[in-house]
């Protein structure tokens, strides 16, 4: 037994030993070649294709043997009266965009934006956006809702299905669909602009530390995090904040031109129940069934920007995988040994 736990000790010094190796080597290569640009390409998934497989899988479980056959050859028959295949179907293309603080999810975005302008057609092709975000930075979801609206100004019909939330910047970018369905319970709207920053002064004038900033121009800076703050910092940042709020509320209001703007863009945000009577959604509803509403009709593809992974990427994701497969089984031999 002790022989097994000395070996099981000397064989882990070796795996670290080599793991440490191989990441030196990574960082010399690394350090060594210039780094490239990360290149991505745009995926399809046949997302009708794998709705008709779970219902296949489903009936075949639960159905007889004859009452399956007369499943498959209904059909047949019904796909042969509406000519029902993929080439003469119009098309649905879904995107899924979850929003960070930073919008660095528009990168991927505007691409699959440009691949979905570049083969749909305006006249029956339609796109569901399924969106979720709490919210960000102003010139991040600017960019993002200005993505979208390059699909509408291409006269394709977007549709944006909100699961669970599109506030703020979420909502900026929502309410440029055509439609918004969102579930019930999903929270929308937080039409507002929020700007908070810390100031140490205090601490620093306490321990006698000295804090130096030289601008040029009266409002180069108004709020500082070191510097002693002044009334009028405070209120030009304020003004700044609530031209932000302003710019927003245009925005908003000229998509959606039916709304009370005054009355939803205080900031609060809504559960979709509560949105839908305001009118800054159109349907409740989730994007489960907005697919599935559109299954029968048309042929549904979702479109992801992939970014290729390097070598080095792709050898790090490995040697960290095999690092905590190795600590795994060197911890359950332990415990068997010990029990």
């Amino acid at each position: 037994m002790e022989f097994l736990y000395e070996y099981g000790l000397f064989f882990a010094k070796t795996v670290t030993f080599v793991i440490a190796i191989g990441v030196i080597a990574i960082i010399i290569v690394g350090s060594a070649v210039k780094p490239k640009a990360k290149k991505g390409e745009i995926d399809i998934e046949d997302v009708s294709e794998q709705l008709d497989d779970l219902k296949s899988s489903f009936l075949e479980n639960t159905l007889s043997k004859k009452a399956l056959k007369a499943h498959h050859k209904a059909e047949k028959v019904k796909a042969k009266q509406n000519n029902d295949d993929e080439t003469s179907k119009p098309r649905l293309y879904v995107i899924d965009f979850s929003g960070s603080m930073d919008a660095h999810e528009v990168d991927s975005l505007r691409e699959e934006v440009t691949a979905i302008i570049s083969i749909a057609d305006p006249k029956q092709d339609k796109v569901l956006v399924r969106l979720e975000s709490g919210g960000g930075v102003v010139h991040g979801y600017g960019l993002a809702a200005s993505q979208l609206q390059r699909l509408k100004s291409k006269g394709i019909h977007l549709t944006v299905a909100i699961d669970k939330v599109a506030a703020s910047g979420g909502y900026m970018m929502a309410c440029v669909a055509d439609e918004i369905v969102a579930a019930p319970f999903a929270i929308v709207g937080s039409i507002g602009v929020i700007a908070q920053i810390p100031n140490f002064h205090k601490i620093l004038k306490k321990n006698d530390v000295d804090f130096e900033q030289i601008t040029a121009g009266d409002y180069k800076r108004t709020l500082t995090l070191f510097g002693e703050n002044t009334d009028k910092g405070r209120a030009k940042f304020k003004e700044e904040i609530e031209q932000t709020h302003g710019l927003f509320k245009q925005f908003v209001i000229e998509q959606r031109p039916s709304l009370n703007i005054d009355a939803v863009a205080t900031g609060e945000h809504w559960f979709a129940t509560q949105a839908i009577e305001k009118g800054l959604v159109d349907k409740i509803e989730t994007s489960d069934d907005t697919l599935l509403g559109h299954q029968q009709l048309r042929q549904i593809y979702k479109v992801q920007y992939k970014i290729k992974k390097s070598l080095s990427d792709k050898f790090a994701v490995g040697l960290s995988n095999a690092v905590n497969k190795t600590g795994v089984s060197l911890l359950s031999r332990f415990k068997s040994m010990n029990p």
